[in-house]
């Protein structure tokens, strides 16, 4: 049973980030009447391919291990999510494996609720060395004491119009997010925008504001210190919101997008520049209107108000994102765990789920196969340059704090304007939620 605290750790952050829960049971032995049940986020892009993936795992499986069942559970929203984990967390059953999301997986720590993986579990999954090493980065505080086995990488990029650019005369996207706005301004006209950007998204808008600071010099969180009230914070999130307000480079519908939205916009050619998606949207632009007409390219690296990156900046070029399996500490069938997961990273289960929902490997072996497509050099470019956000319990809930800020800005950004006075104010309440959160960690 874990501590009260590391519940509303855990509380807090799944209210933020999506996380995908498994629970399997698998060894080498006989797995005959044994049952591994596993919670996952349901598939709505792709409903169908997700239960034939959760029919062909469970057959394979069974296959390699003696007749012991999989047994696939979905929740559809971020409450019925919470409700499942907090059940299981706090009776100490259910499920044996869990998928959270990179981000989530600092606050999954602090809960202590997961195992921390030895050199023999490692072993058990195929080896520490079988995964990309920028994947590895946040599994945990640091190399010897980790609980999080990398399943997917999901590094963001830009996706840009090809025949847009060249039609301008532009040869390609900028490496400022200065550049950008002006890119962006050049090929705004009647019926096109420079810019698709998700303002209503709930996982989009903390990234740019991150990335910007991080570039700027300012990690956001160092040392169980806060700084969101930041000036190059202030002024990432001026930029950010000032390209629909003041710029006029974004659809004004766009405050109410979602990504899947952003990305429909872009794929019905209304957009030059699509800024943070990953590989997920090829497999939905690769069937649009700008299919053979777009490409990818790493997003700017050089901070607003900047020409070139400050010397205490970070080229960051996208969080290290993605999805890690953790095993949860109560589970009975931690071999058979550790065999479900040593199936799902190796290069053959890893090839098969690239190809049906977009997701990148960590599997270092099949990554490298992947190296020579053209149509993924920048995503492959933007894997190996991605930082990670602060590994600490409380980062679920700055990250809410980042994408508040965005939220309450709606309104006056749906009128076309930013209100600086109010921005600040947003930001001195979202500087003090966060030093309390992270104060309250370290208790």
């Amino acid at each position: 049973m874990i501590a009260r605290r590391g519940i509303a750790v855990l509380a807090g952050a799944v209210l933020l980030t999506s996380i995908t829960a498994c629970s399997s049971d698998s060894s080498s032995g006989d797995g005959a009447g044994k049952t591994l049940n596993v919670l996952v986020s349901a598939n709505s892009i792709y409903p169908q391919q997700q239960k034939d993936w959760f029919a062909s795992v469970s057959a394979k499986f069974a296959e390699q291990n003696g007749g012991a069942k999989v047994s696939f559970e979905t929740f559809a929203s971020p409450n019925d999510e919470l409700t499942k984990i907090q059940t299981a967390v706090l009776a100490g059953q259910g499920p044996d494996v869990y998928s959270l999301g990179t981000t989530f997986t600092p606050t999954a720590y602090a809960t202590g609720a997961f195992v921390e993986l030895s050199a023999d579990d490692w072993g058990k999954v195929g080896g520490r060395d079988r995964f990309l090493p920028s994947t590895l980065t946040l599994s945990g505080p640091d190399a010897t004491h980790e609980v999080g086995i990398p399943f997917t990488s999901r590094p963001f990029v830009m996706a840009y119009n090809k025949d847009m650019l060249a039609a301008a005369g532009i040869d390609k996207p900028a490496d400022t997010w200065d550049g950008l706005a002006a890119q962006a301004k050049q090929l705004t006209k009647p019926g096109q925008f420079g810019l698709a950007v998700a303002y209503g998204d709930g996982f989009d808008p903390w990234k740019f504001i991150w990335a910007m600071s991080v570039q700027a010099g300012n990690p956001l969180v160092a040392d169980g210190k806060a700084s969101l009230s930041d000036p190059v914070t202030l002024k990432a999130y001026q930029t950010y919101l000032g390209w629909l307000a003041n710029d006029k480079v974004v659809d004004p519908a766009a405050v109410g997008w979602k990504n899947a939205q952003a990305i429909a916009a872009f794929g019905a050619g209304k957009a030059a520049f699509l800024p943070m998606v990953s590989a997920t949207s090829k497999v939905t632009l690769d069937k649009s209107a700008v299919a053979g007409k777009y490409a990818y390219a790493i997003m700017p690296t050089v901070p607003p108000g900047q020409s070139a990156l400050p010397a205490n900046g970070k080229a960051a070029t996208s969080i290290l994102s993605g999805d890690n399996l953790v095993v949860a500490k109560y589970s009975k069938n931690k071999d058979l765990a550790y065999a479900l997961i040593k199936m799902l990273t190796s290069a053959e289960w890893q090839e098969t789920y690239y190809k049906t929902f977009g997701e990148l490997p960590t599997n270092a072996e099949y990554a490298k196969t992947l190296q020579g497509d053209a149509a993924l050099a920048a995503i492959v470019d933007s894997s190996s340059k991605a930082v990670g956000t602060p590994f600490s319990g409380a980062w679920s809930q700055v990250q809410l704090a980042l994408v508040n800020v965005v939220v309450q800005s709606v309104p006056n950004l749906a009128k076309g304007k930013v209100d600086d006075a109010a921005l600040q104010a947003l930001l001195a309440k979202a500087q003090s939620d966060a030093q309390a959160a992270l104060d309250k960690a370290k208790k």
